[in-house]
């Protein structure tokens, strides 16, 4: 074979090998993905504003960021407005802080509390009977009700003698709606003993006796100086409910924090229940008693 019939066939070869390669980068260039791409940003809520502890969230408390790194997004931040409106702030949220699912825990059982500058925290322990099911939570607002009775509140009267005597046969309960719009800023809750977690365990799904537990919860109160002092004399010498009131009454329409003016209430004894409500007092009976048989 001639020389130049050689190198022709080389150079041949050479362009050959040449377009296959760049049919093959070609290839693979035009060849989709083998899987889905991984977002590297999310939407993610935060506040838009301060929130403060028990503020009910609406739509101007909100902004989103459209393109926050998934690298510093919380696992448990939250997507879109419409999942928290409505719902109840579990602490004080500083503006600008990304929302997470910890803010709107309001369950108790919490590792510390914040109390108000000013105030004081007190704990107060009642049960399903006398703390709404057991079923207030942090940020809620809550008055408290005091009954007094037995020897604690004997009714007494002044003797001849100048003396003190008790006079029986009186009632002498007194109840009083004492204090007004504390707010609550942690609850504590005992875990469930082994009968309970199996009564809840076996109850049948919407039963309503799952939940009548005998349970008792601690509710810690942001209170004043002097408020502290009148719940200190009601544990001891009286009984407490706690009610719970709407949040409603503690946020203008804006959410602004506002302080209701306290209701006016009379305190009930047994006889301003039958003086301003009517109960009846029970009537004498006069009853025949027979004739004894005279001994012979």
């Amino acid at each position: 074979m001639k020389r130049s019939n050689r190198l022709i066939l080389l150079i041949g070869v050479f362009f050959a090998i040449v377009a296959f390669i760049g049919i093959v980068f070609i290839v693979q260039g035009n060849r989709s993905p083998s899987g889905p791409s991984v977002a590297t940003e999310l939407p993610t809520v935060f506040a838009a504003k301060p929130i403060a502890l028990g503020s009910e969230v609406t739509a101007d408390m909100l902004t989103v960021d459209e393109h926050t790194k998934v690298t510093e997004r919380d696992p448990t931040a939250f997507g879109s407005p419409s999942l928290l409106l409505g719902k109840i702030a579990g602490k004080d949220i500083p503006q600008g802080k990304q929302l997470t699912a910890d803010d709107f825990n309001r369950s108790g059982n919490q590792a510390s509390i914040t109390v108000p500058a000013g105030m004081r925290a007190i704990a107060v322990t009642v049960d399903q009977g006398s703390g709404v099911g057991t079923l207030i939570r942090t940020g809620d607002y809550v008055d408290l009700l005091v009954g007094i009775t037995g020897d604690h509140f004997p009714v007494i009267t002044v003797t001849d003698s100048n003396s003190f005597q008790v006079v029986s046969g009186i009632n002498a309960t007194s109840v009083k709606l004492l204090l007004q719009g504390m707010q609550v800023i942690g609850t504590l809750l005992p875990p469930p003993t082994a009968a309970q977690a199996q009564a809840q365990a076996s109850a049948a799904p919407g039963s309503e006796g799952a939940s009548l537990n005998n349970q008792s919860e601690i509710v810690i109160l942001a209170v004043s100086a002097q408020q502290s002092e009148v719940i200190k004399f009601s544990q001891i010498d009286g009984s407490i409910s706690l009610i719970l009131r709407s949040p409603k009454d503690f946020r203008d329409d804006q959410g602004n924090p506002i302080a209701p003016p306290p209701a006016g209430t009379t305190g009930i004894t047994l006889r301003v229940l039958v003086d301003e409500y009517r109960v009846l007092i029970p009537q004498l009976v006069e009853t025949a008693v027979p004739a004894q048989a005279k001994p012979r």
